[in-house]
């Protein structure tokens, strides 16, 4: 186990065990992001509860917009957070993030459904998302910044690697925990009340991870920044009307975040949407395939997260998007195949019977007529894992160093408002919004790969600004600020 023996001023504060801080903050920010996920998870089944019966189109589409107000508040809960860091700290920060992420998730596993108490239903859960999104809007700033102001300067990539694994495996947790689910019930019952189960379990998990945080020690940087006045007595205007630092916030917005977050959405959860939605794969066989690729997929963070530290963040971040732009039709393509439906376009169409309309994917009979497209009978599953694994890897590639690169990118005295800000713009307002905008773009142009132009445009600029603008900060030593240096034994 590592140890950080950290000098700072010319005193030595207690050694700090690396991989402690760095699991009491992992545990954490891993359980916000399964509550904030099984929300998107479970959209195919509580689309259809919340909203008006009649309507499925309305019904999906009023759902990606609940689910995107999360994301879209993320950047307020990242200023009033953040502030809260800079000035009071981070534990205290994130201890109460947790709180709020946990309490909220728990009341969505028992709110009543449209059918029982009408439009009070859905305005509620769109209340609980507001709260969601301001509490994973502080979140994550507070857990990175933790953990990189404890370790080293030359194995910050490595070490914060493991902050940023915790987002992919609460989504792998949550597909995990609503297959379990699942599977030790019917569909029907599932449907009926089995959906709640993951919500009101996730409370038991909060509770553990919220009496290992309470445990935890503040950060040794800010610590020894409070202890000698130096932080900021104003974060938010220090970090943002002030221009060498507002230049900094914006080119790390748009060349980093904004390509980060498109990446990360598309490389798994757009690719978990066009599987159930598009190409009609089982629900349950594509959140397996999404869970095994996720699974296979998440060392390799690491593995990004350490090489960054050797040649650099900018460049992994760079061929990240790079490589989202050039392979993703391709790869969607190739998955259209594997799911072996042949479906051609997507339409809306009303059902004769019940009157009901919705979007429908479409494909070809013998004769050549359009004709709804059934259930994939036989996906290569095999290939369907590859192909989402793939897009994984780029995933890594942008979101394994972008940690490291933020906490240097932005001094100690305002780090935690500065780094959250774009970070929660590029991750909540351009990934966020991404399921909504990509299922409206199919469904508008009823071309099953519409979806895949906003993150490539996304991606494309942040690919050209990054490479103009970004500068790289891995020989940054952030220990210099507080007057001394870090050392650390493994």
């Amino acid at each position: 186990m590592a140890n950080a023996a950290v000098a700072v001023a010319g005193r030595s504060t207690p050694e700090y065990s690396i991989w402690r801080v760095i699991m009491a903050s992992s545990v954490g920010t891993m359980i916000e992001w399964y509550d904030f996920y099984i929300f998107g998870s479970l959209t195919a089944i509580l689309a259809l509860k919340f909203y008006p019966p009649g309507n499925d189109t309305f019904a999906y589409l009023a759902y990606l917009a609940t689910f995107a107000v999360g994301f879209l508040v993320r950047p307020f809960g990242a200023l009033f957070f953040g502030r809260i860091g800079d000035l009071v700290g981070r534990k205290y920060a994130f201890i109460v993030t947790l709180s709020i992420m946990g309490f909220s998730t728990f009341v969505i596993g028992l709110l009543p459904s449209y059918a029982t108490a009408g439009w009070f239903a859905p305005i509620v859960l769109l209340l609980i998302r507001v709260l969601q999104g301001l509490a994973l809007g502080g979140e994550y700033g507070g857990a990175a910044v933790y953990v990189g102001e404890h370790v080293p300067d030359n194995k910050r990539g490595f070490y914060t690697s493991f902050i940023q694994i915790t987002a992919t495996l609460g989504l792998f947790v949550s597909l995990i925990v609503i297959l379990l689910t699942q599977y030790s019930m019917s569909k029907e019952d599932f449907s009926a009340y089995g959906w709640r189960i993951p919500f009101l379990v996730s409370i038991i998990l909060v509770l553990i991870s919220l009496y290992i945080r309470l445990k935890m020690k503040e950060s040794p940087i800010f610590a020894e920044l409070k202890a000698t006045g130096m932080t900021s007595t104003q974060p938010l205007k220090d970090a943002f009307t002030k221009w060498p630092n507002l230049k900094n916030v914006l080119i790390s917005l748009f060349g980093a975040t904004a390509g980060q977050g498109v990446v990360w959405y598309t490389g798994q959860f757009y690719a978990l949407f066009y599987m159930q939605t598009v190409l009609k794969v089982n629900v349950k066989s594509a959140n397996i395939v999404v869970a095994i690729a996720l699974l296979i997929g998440m060392p390799f963070f690491t593995v990004v997260g350490a090489l960054s530290d050797k040649i650099g963040r900018k460049k992994l971040m760079m061929a990240g998007c790079l490589l989202g732009v050039l392979f993703y039709i391709p790869i969607y393509k190739a998955m259209e195949r594997a799911a072996g439906n042949n479906v051609v376009t997507v339409k809306s169409t009303r059902n004769k019977v019940t009157g009901a309309t919705g979007l429908t994917a479409m494909t070809t009979d013998a004769t050549g007529t359009l004709v709804p497209a059934k259930e994939a009978p036989n996906p290569n599953l095999t290939m369907l894992v590859l192909l989402v694994f793939v897009q994984v890897l780029f995933v890594c590639l942008v979101y394994g160093p972008i940690a490291a690169y933020l906490i240097e990118a932005f001094p100690a005295r305002i780090r935690y408002t500065s780094l959250s800000l774009p970070y929660h713009i590029g991750n909540g307002v351009f990934g966020g919004m991404l399921p909504l905008i990509g299922l409206w773009s199919v469904a508008a142009t009823g071309n099953i790969y519409a979806g895949l132009y906003y993150p490539m445009i996304v991606a494309g600029m942040t690919f050209i600004v990054g490479s103009l603008l970004l500068k790289e900060t891995r020989a940054t030593r952030i220990w210099d600020e507080a007057g001394g240096k870090a050392s650390a034994a493994d």
